[in-house]
């Protein structure tokens, strides 16, 4: 935003001084340049005057000889012509015998640039507009000009350098006095979105729009931490109030079981396993609680080896149910996500896969690098979802498999995107489910060392 703010001001004064400067220093050179023009044409009709008294009265012509000796002095070259074309006084011109006849001709002056400088021949005439008594060419050179312009254009130069600097200096300054706090403000709002909710924006300097936006931020910070502390910390009651009195209830049929009749203890066990059941529904709507408040800072995870950890970590389960496990993943695959985080993604899909798949069937996970993300599936040869089924999939409580409490997917679902991936529900080639995780893929330089651990 600064350096936009710095180019847009800077933009802004190249246009100012474009339409300034530049218009400015060509009608000043153009001014100079009829100025110089002029001088040059006043000093051949000044000569013209003097050079009448010689043609035309046939006087000895001192005044003339002083006249070129002068102007010759300022370094310009003079040549004096009768009405014939041929020179009486001063050195040999530059000027064409061509140009002195049109002059003596047309009776009228002529001005033309002549390499580095300026020639006028102006017609030398009798009293009282009588005949045309010969011409004067006046020689003069441009170096004055061309200095004085090139002194223009250096101030012109000069003034807009300087202005561009001076406005430089001010756009960067009033850019920091803007950017400054929003970028602090960006900052605050960076780490609150990872986790740290005490994190509050300074609200010092800026301008006052700015800082009442930090303000509002902080309000908006303040009841964020208040809320997600209130809701952690009510889970947590939770948890402990519906804990305790299962637990009693669950001893409690397990003494009246001991001494019942076979009726009875039918009916108690039947209630034992609702109590597990409820036990599980708590500890599931507990996970998904935690997940949805995972704020966790994203870190460089090795995916290959997660995978392999977690595929070797079920193995045992499914192997006792006659299912096959293979993890794959073609080489070293890293992404960025929370720590511990796909290790609760993947025992839940596999936890659900184990518990949908038959007997002699098959779940395979691979993961694989693909671009800006790192993909990972999760395939079993299970009964499936149909396609309403898989739209309702992440919802709390929707569950494909009988007796499923429908919050392995949610949960699944609030850890992937949590971490800014993605997740998609497809159905397997054959029959069965595949899981389809999108995760921001990461430099493999920045993984850092881990040693495999089954996640709880």
């Amino acid at each position: 935003m600064a350096r936009r703010i710095v180019l847009a001001i800077l933009a802004l004064i190249c246009a100012l001084l474009g339409t300034v400067v530049i218009p400015l220093g060509l009608i000043t050179a153009n001014h100079d340049r009829q100025d110089f023009r002029q001088q040059a044409v006043t000093a051949a009709r000044s000569l013209a005057s003097v050079a009448e008294e010689k043609l035309g009265d046939s006087e000895h012509g001192t005044a003339l000889t002083n006249a070129i000796a002068q102007i010759r002095g300022d370094g310009d070259q003079v040549t004096v012509y009768d009405r014939d074309g041929k020179r009486i006084a001063g050195a040999r011109s530059a000027a064409a015998p061509a140009a002195v006849s049109a002059v003596l001709s047309s009776r009228a002056a002529t001005v033309r640039p002549d390499g580095g400088r300026l020639l006028v021949i102006a017609p030398v005439r009798g009293d009282d507009g009588g005949p045309i008594l010969g011409a004067v060419a006046l020689s003069r050179s441009s170096g004055p000009l061309s200095h004085q312009l090139t002194v223009l254009w250096t101030w012109l130069a000069a003034v807009a350098a300087g202005g561009l600097i001076a406005g430089a200096a001010v756009a960067v300054a009033l850019a920091r006095w803007v950017a400054r706090p929003l970028s602090s403000l960006e900052d605050a709002a960076r780490q609150l979105g990872d986790g740290a909710l005490a994190t509050r924006a300074s609200l010092g300097g800026g301008p006052g729009e700015v800082r009442r936006l930090a303000i509002s931020f902080n309000t908006m910070a303040g009841r964020l931490e208040a809320l997600v502390d209130g809701h952690q910390a009510m889970m947590a009651d939770v948890s402990h109030q519906l804990r305790t009195p299962l637990t009693a209830l669950r001893l409690r049929l397990d003494l009246l079981a001991q001494d019942a009749d076979e009726h009875t203890a039918a009916e108690v066990a039947g209630a034992q396993e609702e109590i597990a059941r409820l036990s599980r529904l708590v500890d599931g709507l507990l996970a998904v609680a935690r997940a949805e408040n995972a704020a966790a800072r994203p870190v460089t995870i090795a995916v290959h080896e997660i995978i392999t950890d977690r595929g070797a970590a079920w193995r045992p389960a499914a192997d006792e149910r006659g299912i096959e496990i293979t993890s794959t993943c073609p080489g070293p695959v890293y992404a960025s996500l929370p720590d511990g985080h796909l290790e609760q993604i993947l025992d839940n899909l596999l936890a659900n896969s184990l518990d949908a798949v038959p007997a002699g069937g098959h779940i395979r996970i691979r993961g694989s690098a693909a671009g800006p993300v790192t993909l990972i599936t999760a395939e079993d040869d299970g009964p499936g979802m149909t396609e309403p089924q898989r739209a309702a999939a992440f919802h709390r409580f929707v569950s494909a498999t009988p007796g499923g409490s429908g919050l392995g997917l949610a949960i699944v679902h609030r850890l992937i995107t949590s971490g800014g991936g993605h997740a998609e529900l497809s159905g397997t080639a054959g029959g069965g489910l595949t899981v389809t995780l999108q995760l921001p893929a990461a430099h493999p330089a920045r993984a850092p060392r881990r040693t495999p651990a089954r996640s709880t």
